[in-house]
């Protein structure tokens, strides 16, 4: 039986809470107060006959049953929304939006062509693609505002409730422009990274731990100068115009290494090699647009392989 003393305000703010993991953070996205949000979650709380959310340390945690209750309060707030569009999109006879996140190297080399595809099935519904980290995107999927995340496999403890299906497996290279100091010497690379500026993923992105792994192994304990980013636009423009050496997976800089923009240092990097495919929820029921747009996504997947 329902409880109607659950109000959608319950919901988002328990769901901000979630995604935040502050009430003073939750706060200021809501646009309400800390004391109205604290009140909101201890309502919910009083309801459900358990805590969601315990201290740590300074901050907060979600319970475990806070974490199954999120699931399912996913669930209502991605089927409100879905029906909101609907009825919003109704006169134009488009479907309710379809939200994709994708990792960079994804939206560079697999969606322009997965989109293409998707625009000649001609289903009417509107897509919206974000990009962002492996973990943020994930995060989103879980609290239903992403219906899909195309990117690489995620570490086992973060894949509770989803689904994985594989596409192709990817590596990480380490770049730089036409003409730098490695390209016309190249036999002792990692003796001489300490002399240029590293483009690195930053430290929740899916492939830092493969980087980290990989330096590990050839025996490198730090770096000396490096730069932290998830921005392909920006990493493209530095390492144009510098001598940095950009590590990034292959699919981000595949057409730049391709029109001779960018070179890929004779570095054997196959023990960074993951697998990239599509993450959804273990509830999700596809509707038929979104049933294409996965085959889309497949279909251009296998011309990249």
């Amino acid at each position: 039986m329902i409880d109607n003393r659950v109000r959608f305000r319950h919901l988002q703010t328990f769901l901000e809470v979630a995604r935040q993991k502050s009430v003073v953070k939750a706060a200021g996205l809501l646009n309400v107060s800390q004391p109205a949000v604290t009140k909101t979650i201890r309502e919910l709380e009083e309801v459900l006959g358990v805590a969601v959310f315990e201290r740590d340390g300074r901050g907060i945690r979600i319970t475990r049953s806070g974490e199954i209750f999120m699931r399912h309060a996913g669930q209502v707030i991605t089927a409100l929304r879905q029906g909101i569009d609907s009825v919003a999109n109704g006169d134009a006879g488009a479907g309710p939006p379809i939200r994709v996140g994708a990792l960079p190297t994804v939206s560079a080399s697999i969606m322009p062509h997965a989109m293409s595809l998707f625009l000649d099935e001609k289903t009417g519904s509107t897509i919206k693609i974000v990009t962002g980290e492996n973990a943020v995107l994930l995060e989103q999927l879980r609290l239903g505002e992403l219906d899909l995340v195309v990117g690489r496999l995620a570490e086992p403890e973060l894949m509770t409730g989803f689904f994985f299906e594989h596409l192709y497996s990817e590596q990480v290279l380490f770049v730089v422009r036409g003409g730098h100091p490695l390209t016309s010497d190249s036999r002792n690379i990692f003796a001489r990274l300490a002399e240029f500026p590293l483009l690195m993923p930053t430290r929740g992105s899916v492939i830092r731990p493969f980087v980290e792994r990989f330096f590990i192994t050839h025996g490198i304990a730090a770096i000396p100068t490096q730069i932290e980013t998830v921005s392909d636009s920006f990493g493209r423009a530095f390492v144009r115009q510098s001598d940095a050496i950009w590590i990034i997976s292959a699919g981000v800089v595949a057409g730049d290494i391709h029109s001779g923009a960018l070179v890929a240092l004779p570095v054997d990097t196959s023990e960074t090699r993951g697998p990239v495919g599509l993450t959804m929820r273990t509830d999700t029921a596809p509707s038929p647009a979104f049933s294409i747009l996965l085959q889309t996504i497949r279909e251009a997947a296998r011309s990249k392989a």
